[in-house]
């Protein structure tokens, strides 16, 4: 089966390492599709490292720190009018329909509408365009209803601390965060733009998103590299391209 795992060999007695590709979906979602070989791999493994260690309250707190404006700034004498008028709109109808999005199963594990849009966009007049941006493509339906379950990286980060292994991680917040905060201001505000649009479009019922998490997660789930992570201008892995999908949607 194909899989997102790769065996970095060593000359013995060296054991080999791992590097896996992960996805940040509902670990549930993809968890049963993930060969045993992966899942070996991950169990075999002493020292398990991952981007960023989402463990850390100290990286939650830096990654919170790093979203903001500095000097106390904030979006509406930041942004133009309208588009701080829309984006205001938007999050609106996303705090209105919430409880609407949230599932049964939620709501029996405590979770409430107005904590959850707290928790996901709370203080959002005080971030960073870009940030805000990503927010409004993470305030979906099907995100929403996702909400409560850790991603696959955070799963496996627990399932590592859980067995006793030894954790870290190979970037820092700031590897993350600076090169965002450092676009260019016209370029933010052309994304932001170009965000609003699509999610305004698919609140008037006229617009489908081309390319949903759906769709990401069926081809990761079907180890299918060739159609997801490569595309035509590639040239650097052509070996990859052989890759075929073991299921399709």
């Amino acid at each position: 089966m194909n899989s997102f795992l790769w065996r970095v060999k060593r000359a013995p007695p060296h054991p080999p390492s791992y590097l896996f590709g992960t996805i940040h979906v509902p670990y549930t979602r993809v968890w049963d599709f993930i060969p045993n070989s992966s899942k070996q791999a991950f169990h075999d493994s002493n020292n398990v490292y991952f981007e960023l260690d989402l463990t850390d309250p100290l990286t939650i707190s830096k990654l919170t720190s790093c979203q903001l404006l500095p000097h106390g700034e904030n979006l509406q004498t930041l942004l133009p009018r309208d588009l701080y008028r829309r984006l205001k709109r938007h999050l609106d109808y996303v705090k209105h329909m919430m409880p609407y999005w949230m599932t049964a199963d939620q709501r029996g594990r405590g979770l409430y509408a107005d904590y959850l849009f707290n928790a996901i966009a709370g203080n959002w007049e005080r971030k960073r365009p870009v940030w805000v941006m990503l927010m409004v493509n993470s305030l979906t339906e099907w995100d929403v209803r996702s909400r409560g379950t850790p991603v696959l990286d955070l799963f496996l980060a627990q399932e590592a601390e859980r067995m006793g292994k030894t954790t870290g991680a190979v970037e820092q917040v700031e590897e993350q965060c600076h090169p965002l905060n450092g676009l260019n201001f016209s370029q933010v505000l052309f994304a932001l733009n170009q965000t609003l649009l699509q999610h305004e479009g698919v609140r008037a019922g006229s617009l489908q998103g081309s390319y949903t998490t759906e769709d990401l997660i069926t081809h990761y789930n079907c180890g299918d590299l060739s159609a997801i992570i490569l595309n035509h201008d590639t040239s650097q892995v052509d070996s990859f391209k052989d890759c075929s999908p073991r299921c399709k949607k």
